[in-house]
């Protein structure tokens, strides 16, 4: 049995007129241990998607349809107190923000401590005694210095990685981690992606990181998630889908990556943006941009503007989109030998 499991997973915010559904059917699995990517542009749903792994969505959002399973446990049915044992304890969240999560006015050994006894019985000369431990463990150097200090006196890359010494804290299974290396310099982001890997494997932790950067995702995960416009649109071996990418979203996301440009050439492009959540077009959501919505003989594809494209299997990678199924289906069948 996976560790967490989710299942057609559906979550909407309403509106005065209409509703916005942020996440569609999302369905996956993560097994201990395991390092698992979510990646796509601004307004995919990837936010969505982990805070409501949760429960942590602003309101009026609410999850109307699927289950969300943590060791068997359903977590959409818990009540808050049950809850607020899982959040921290079992599955710790690492915001986009490091500055916006550390509370100002409070030194970072008060808000360790005060972490650790709110789900611990615990006394505060153990609590900071931890509270060392961890700020060691993420390579902080003099840390009886840095409880002392508060969030300001810090630098980004530090901040950083007091966050994750909090979400270290209680040891849990999981953490999530969104965007976490946006603030950051390129340099200070290959020590925090290389931490993150490091204190997974050590210490056998999943980690889901929610990204709009391929070239974070694939240095980190084992597998990866293409989200578009709420929906799963790939999702298999991190190596295999950026080595060969199959949704034509995928393919324009890693070609448009810089190290895939040639020098003095401009970078390429995906063309249009992605659809309002309260707008989302009929049929594949993609099909308006993506460049494989005409037959060979240039005629529209009626598939790709009528009807939601089931996932298909190719190779190692389960892909949502029509065009590829067309070519599977071409693909010669391979007679077994004896």
């Amino acid at each position: 049995m996976a560790l967490l499991e989710v299942e057609h997973l559906d979550v909407r915010f309403p509106l005065r007129h209409g509703e916005i559904r942020a996440v569609r059917d999302v369905s996956f699995a993560l097994d201990r241990g395991e390092r698992l990517g979510i990646v796509g542009e601004s307004g995919a749903g990837k936010s969505v998607l982990a805070f409501s792994l949760l429960r942590l969505l602003s309101r009026p959002g609410r999850i109307v349809r699927g289950q969300v399973r943590f060791e068997g446990r359903e977590l959409t049915q818990l009540s808050d107190r049950q809850l607020r044992r899982v959040r921290g304890n079992r599955v710790a969240m690492i915001f986009q923000d490091p500055l916006t999560t550390l509370n100002p006015v409070l030194t970072i050994g008060q808000q360790m401590i005060e972490s650790l006894k709110a789900h611990r019985r615990i006394s505060s000369r153990r609590a900071r005694s931890v509270a060392l431990h961890k700020l060691r463990q993420v390579q902080i150097s003099s840390p009886e210095q840095r409880l002392a200090q508060y969030p300001h006196q810090l630098s980004g890359g530090l901040c950083q990685r007091v966050v994750i010494a909090i979400a270290l804290l209680l040891d849990p299974d999981i953490i999530i981690a969104d965007e976490p290396t946006t603030a950051l310099d390129v340099t200070i982001q290959a020590e925090i992606i290389a931490l993150l890997k490091q204190l997974c494997e050590k210490h056998n932790v999943s980690l889901i990181v929610i990204s709009h950067d391929l070239g974070v995702i694939g240095r980190l995960t084992q597998r990866l998630l293409v989200m578009y416009a709420g929906r799963i649109v790939e999702q298999g071996p991190t190596r295999e889908i950026i080595n060969d990418a199959q949704h034509p979203y995928t393919q324009g996301l890693i070609n448009a990556l810089p190290q895939m440009a040639l020098p003095r050439q401009p970078l390429a492009q995906i063309p249009g943006t992605m659809p309002s959540l309260s707008q989302v077009p009929g049929g594949c959501a993609f099909h308006p941009r993506c460049r494989y919505r005409f037959t060979p003989q240039g005629l529209p594809r009626q598939d790709c503007r009528e009807r939601i494209p089931e996932a298909v299997a190719s190779g190692e990678s389960r892909v949502a989109c029509h065009w590829v199924r067309e070519l599977i289906a071409t693909l010669p069948i391979e007679e077994e030998t004896t």
